[in-house]
């Protein structure tokens, strides 16, 4: 069985809205966008060795649309090309509601039940799925038990406003901490791994 993996860059508050670049996401008058690279540091060794094994991408329809834009355009001299080759040679499975316009080579979409296409995704054989941004679709995965693991650098800052990892809809679940460790720059890499329901107990 497949294991779902959410690796975030997120704010103490939980922001995860366009940690790379100001033109990233400007949805609801975000205008902190690019906020990860004062701190980037060794920390982003995390997101790099989920690349190092065979993976596929889940991918919301926005995040899918500014990837398209961006990774098969990246030159052949750029320090980007190897994440760029990856990228674009693997899978993409997407949620959208107009399958028939994904252009990005070997664009899949999910169909109109997502919850559903994904579990049987994870039924199936093959890599993990790694999701990168798409907090509507984490919205919808954490909502419905699907998320294996969650791989968290936070960076210390707080934002105030943006588009948050975890929202009302998501579900109780308890999760076990796999390992943590603090950067040069203050960033604290989490990796938890799903395990078992949230225990409550009087004091």
């Amino acid at each position: 069985m497949r294991k779902l993996i959410v690796p975030a860059f997120i704010s103490i508050d939980g922001v995860i809205q366009a940690p790379g670049n100001p033109e990233e996401d400007a949805g609801g008058g975000f205008v902190l966008g690019g906020w990860f690279w004062p701190y980037a540091d060794e920390s982003t060794d995390a997101m790099d060795d989920l690349f190092q094994r065979p993976f596929e991408l889940l991918l919301g329809r926005r995040t899918c649309d500014i990837f398209a834009g961006f990774w098969p355009h990246v030159a052949e001299d750029s320090p980007l090309r190897q994440t760029a080759d990856l990228f674009n040679g693997t899978i993409k499975h997407v949620a959208t509601h107009h399958p028939g316009t994904l252009d990005w080579r070997h664009s899949r979409g999910l169909g109109p039940d997502v919850a559903a296409a994904v579990r049987e995704l994870k039924r199936s054989d093959g890599p993990d799925l790694l999701v990168q941004g798409s907090s509507d679709l984490v919205h919808q995965l954490l909502a419905t038990d699907l998320v294996d693991e969650l791989i968290l650098i936070v960076v210390p800052i707080l934002l105030g406003k943006g588009k948050r990892l975890f929202d009302a809809g998501t579900q109780p679940a308890a999760f076990r901490l796999e390992g943590s460790k603090a950067s040069t720059k203050g960033n604290v890499v989490i990796r938890y791994v799903r395990e078992g329901e949230v225990r409550t107990a009087s004091m």
